[in-house]
């Protein structure tokens, strides 16, 4: 039986497109089954449900391409919280690595998937690193579990590695078991058996799977990456990795390879439209081109990045030399704020930001002021709902047009005066900083969020589960 709601009286939508398309007139959105049906002034039918947007604005539902969920009970760890990517891995997800158990996992990923839902997002690719042999728990099964249980589309970066970063002085027989890497066959066994049960090719798909070592120059050997890139492609997944996100990326593929980063991936086959590398904040002029010319993307994690000391991406550089560009909002252990709305806020400030630095007084030769257009809240909307869509290879989602997913972030602009006198209604989420109220997220036409809460959910309970499992994290890292 066909099911319909109508949206009515939005004060502005906002569709996840470039130019004159990235808005809609509305005010009205029909869903039909799931998808949208019509965008325009609507009348309800005989019997129509409807949802009152009056005083909201209406985003497409927000597209994270990258996360790592186990670390929602790592924020703000003071052994890690200024150090830089390479000490602060130490500190803080190696270190608790060995700590976390099923129960503690699973409550980690509920944390962050409520989190991300609550900033209107309904899609989530999380890069899961978290394996070892012999682990005692099934992680994968644990994620797609709990993003069903939301309602949310999950994409799992199966992440891993036949090498670690081994304390110095330490040989990798006196590593305790959580630290030890896997064979190359055990992973490549394991993302077989996740995509028999959960891979899902079509366009608007509830899960993916996707190969995804750690990060190129320290998960493994370049016949290995080789073979994972081989592996996925026969069997039509997509490959994803961090890249380029220090200094120190520079560095050891020099050191290893006597190449650059980017030059290093194009010589073991990783890149490609079916390949998004998370970060790649140090970039060369003739990387940037390459990862254009190739059509590879990528996540951005401009808080993280912040956060990490790392940089910030020249996102605008790649995006003009064709890179598909999307956001992600990394681990919470490296972003407390690990949510879509903080990410975007970030990012349109970010690249203002690099813009701005790089300007030169004219008496300096320089052209005087710029950079305050570097990034509009449309195109960083875009990066973050249709731009990552794209690299997640899932075109039915991610924008607001008929025919696709009814995937709607729906934001109340009346509680909080950090919006009021605004003259455009449309920016606020992205602009206003903070977190808007969100009135409705629907997944797929159904609803995940009611009035700024999920249906059913404690919050307050999740909260005293969370305190009790940091205390249980701290004492085994010990």
């Amino acid at each position: 039986m066909t099911q319909t709601l109508l949206i009515r009286n939005a004060l502005a939508i906002l569709t996840g497109g470039r130019g004159a398309a990235a808005r809609a007139a509305g005010p009205d959105i029909r869903v039909r089954d799931g998808r949208i049906d019509a965008i325009g002034p609507l009348s309800p039918l005989p019997g129509e449900p409807t949802l009152d947007a009056t005083d909201c604005v209406v985003y497409p539902a927000w597209v994270n391409t990258h996360h790592h969920l186990f670390q929602s009970l790592l924020k703000g760890d003071p052994a890690g919280i200024d150090a830089t990517l390479g000490p602060w891995l130490s500190a803080t997800p190696l270190r608790h690595r060995a700590a976390f158990d099923a129960e503690l996992f699973r409550l980690a990923a509920r944390v962050g998937l409520v989190e991300l839902a609550l900033s209107g997002c309904a899609t989530v690719a999380d890069h899961q690193y978290l394996y070892w042999p012999g682990m005692p728990f099934d992680p994968a099964a644990i994620l797609f579990e709990e993003a069903e249980a939301l309602g949310l589309r999950f994409v799992l970066c199966r992440g891993g590695g036949t090498r670690t970063r081994l304390p110095e002085g330490r040989p990798l027989s006196s590593l305790p078991a959580a630290m030890q890497p896997e064979t190359l066959q055990v992973f490549l066994d394991d993302i077989d058996r996740l995509a028999r049960l959960h891979h899902d090719p079509s366009p608007a798909a509830m899960r993916r799977i996707v190969v995804a070592p750690t990060s190129p120059p320290w998960s493994m050997a370049p016949e290995e990456l080789r073979q994972c890139a081989d592996f996925a492609r026969a069997r039509g997944l997509r490959l994803h990795s961090h890249l380029s996100e220090t200094v120190a990326y520079q560095d050891t593929v020099l050191a290893q390879h006597d190449t650059s980063s980017v030059r290093f991936c194009e010589s073991v086959g990783w890149l490609g439209a079916d390949v998004w590398f998370a970060h790649l904040v140090k970039l060369d002029a003739d990387e940037i081109a390459l990862l254009g010319a190739t059509g590879t993307g990528i996540a951005h994690c401009p808080q993280s990045n912040g956060r990490l000391g790392s940089g910030i991406s020249p996102v605008r550089e790649l995006e003009a030399a064709g890179v598909p560009v999307s956001i992600g909002v990394d681990g919470a252990a490296s972003n407390e704020a690990a949510d879509m709305v903080s990410e975007t806020h970030a990012a349109w400030l970010m690249q203002r930001a690099r813009a701005g630095e790089a300007a030169r007084a004219v008496s300096r030769g320089g052209v005087g002021e710029h950079g305050a257009d570097a990034a509009t809240v449309e195109d960083v909307v875009r990066w973050g709902t249709a731009g990552g869509a794209a690299v997640l290879g899932l075109p039915g989602v991610g924008t607001l047009a008929p025919g696709q997913a009814a995937d709607i972030a729906i934001y109340a602009l009346d509680r909080d005066p950090r919006h009021f006198g605004l003259h455009d209604p449309a920016l606020a989420p992205v602009v206003s900083g903070g977190r808007a109220h969100l009135q409705a997220l629907l997944v797929g036409g159904r609803t995940v969020v009611r009035d700024g809460a999920v249906p059913g959910l404690d919050l307050r309970e999740m909260g005293r589960q969370s305190r009790a499992a940091v205390a249980t994290l701290i004492s085994r890292a010990r």
